[in-house]
């Protein structure tokens, strides 16, 4: 009795190891996939928090420039409005002033009234300035700075960015009403007689002048071409 072993045997074993190869690569495959979709809410986090650590820097430094720091004798010669005797005297003078005029009228005349509110008023501006870390000099009245010193900013940098925002806002709204009124007929006569409906509107549109002012910069056209 023989036993015949088929020749098929040995070609059945690389195919079942082939097989068993394959399996695992596509369940990585899908590993992978899974793993890319969950690192997504974790890179969108990691985004909102860089988004919410820049806004509370800014914010925070806009806060710091605009709040009024203490006034120290940091300025030979200037000490701070709320310590300065001749201030104090100043703002006492004034108001004695105006209670000896105030002595000239009925209580109830409009007169009185009136210097009644000038007197709340200057009290309250003398307030504001001891407050406000103001520096006096010996004649009572407050100094500016204008030295570049991060402690006065609030004195003059910031009012004069202010003056310069506005200024440069009245003079691109007069540009533009130039600009829009030089295709009329009669363009001298608008010039003259203004045209309040389209001057209006090109007052809204000056608050953003500034982003206007650099769109025509970079598009070339804030310069004329034939000059």
């Amino acid at each position: 009795m023989s036993l015949t072993i088929p020749s098929n045997l040995s070609i059945l074993k690389p195919k079942l190891a082939n097989s068993s190869i394959f399996t695992p690569k596509s369940s990585q495959r899908s590993t992978i996939v899974c793993s890319s979709t969950s690192q997504q809410p974790e890179n969108t986090t990691s985004t909102n928090q860089h988004l919410q650590a820049f806004s509370a820097a800014l914010a925070l430094s806009s806060i710091l420039l605009s709040a009024p720091l203490p006034a120290a004798a940091d300025i030979a010669g200037l000490t701070p409005c709320k310590e300065s005797k001749q201030f104090a005297k100043r703002e006492k003078q004034q108001i004695k002033k105006l209670e000896s005029s105030l002595k000239l009228y009925a209580p109830d005349s409009a007169p009185a009234l009136a210097i009644n509110a000038t007197i709340e008023k200057t009290k309250r501006r003398f307030d504001f300035y001891g407050k406000s870390g103001l520096l006096c000099g010996s004649d009572g009245l407050p100094h500016l700075i204008v030295s570049g010193d991060q402690r006065h900013w609030g004195e003059f940098i910031t009012p004069g960015l202010l003056f310069l925002y506005i200024a440069g806002w009245i003079g691109w709204v007069g540009r533009s009403y130039l600009i829009a009124i030089r295709g009329e007929k009669k363009p001298t006569q608008k010039e003259i007689i203004i045209d309040v409906p389209l001057a209006l509107s090109l007052v809204f549109r000056g608050f953003i002048w500034p982003v206007a002012a650099y769109r025509e910069l970079v598009t070339g056209e804030l310069i004329a071409k034939d000059v």
